[in-house]
């Protein structure tokens, strides 16, 4: 009897979250390394939590990754995967990878979790939702061009509403297509930034393999759990904001100043971790509010 109430007042701790987030737009950044985990309960625990917010009136739109996945390909293909300051240098022959992993492999993976489970969704390639502006790097004012790589400055969200209206989740790709017609790769993290700020999305969900925003990176005891942004520039000095947070935190930001109501970071090796963070008092990760 214990057990069974136990299990009633957690569906009861939710129920104050899915009254107040019914009809809302979610987006979702699906991203790392356990997009690929060998345990099926990791890779299956996302589309879960995707089909149970679709099933209490909540509206996901999922943005995602598959950086790994690239760069097996690459090598597979025998090209070297180059990074610099945590952007793949990205040449044509690159994109069209890019493009074939993420738009015509993972994607549709995605896309099928989802329907395995009841769920309804569909997968767009972000070259028909996004336009982007090719992206430089700046080092001492100088410019480096790294490439096909854009950074999306238009989204598309008929075909995402369009969707939204008939309760079917768009779950998207990152690549876009540039000012000059051409295909270019993109971060996911500024994709699913955008997409939420053009959708006035309530919530942005980061899921990566990291637990959230860490004071020391191997110690996951120093978790940040609630991050005013007040406070970013501050932690960006310090050097506990860089690399691959940058682009996350810094979405973050624009994306609440731009009316979304809260950023979360959480970890995806986690199970059930959007659950977790949306439908519970505590919630998991770092909370990312203006």
């Amino acid at each position: 009897m214990k057990e069974l109430t136990a299990k009633a007042e957690v569906l009861l701790e939710a129920l104050q979250y899915i009254q107040k987030f019914q009809g809302a737009i979610f987006v979702i950044k699906y991203g790392g390394s356990f997009m690929d985990s060998p345990d099926a309960n990791v890779r299956t625990s996302v589309a879960k939590d995707v089909v149970f917010l679709e099933a209490v009136g909540i509206n996901p739109v999922v943005v995602h990754g598959g950086g790994k996945a690239i760069s097996k390909a690459m090598e597979k293909a025998g090209l070297k995967p180059n990074f610099i300051k945590g952007q793949r240098v990205t040449d044509k022959k690159t994109v069209q990878i890019v493009d074939e992993v993420l738009s015509n492999q993972i994607n549709p993976e995605i896309v099928d979790a989802i329907q395995r489970h009841n769920g309804a969704a569909k997968g767009f390639s972000g070259r028909d939702i996004f336009k982007c502006k090719k992206m430089y790097l700046t080092d001492i004012e100088k410019k480096i061009d790294i490439g096909y790589v854009g950074e999306v400055c238009e989204v598309n969200v008929e075909p995402i509403i369009e969707c939204i209206n008939n309760r079917i989740t768009p779950v998207i790709s990152p690549v876009a297509t540039g000012e000059d017609g051409e295909l270019y790769n993109c971060n996911a993290d500024i994709a699913a930034a955008k997409t939420a700020i053009a959708l006035k999305a309530r919530r942005l969900v980061f899921m990566s393999d990291v637990a959230g925003l860490l004071r020391n990176p191997s110690d996951p005891s120093t978790l940040i759990s609630h991050l005013k942004i007040g406070e970013v520039e501050a932690l960006k000095s310090a050097g506990i904001i860089d690399k691959g947070m940058l682009p996350k935190i810094d979405s973050a930001v624009e994306a609440l100043k731009a009316g979304v109501e809260k950023v979360s970071l959480v970890d995806g090796r986690i199970l059930h971790s959007i659950m977790l963070e949306i439908f519970t008092d505590k919630g998991v990760g770092t909370e990312v509010v203006e």
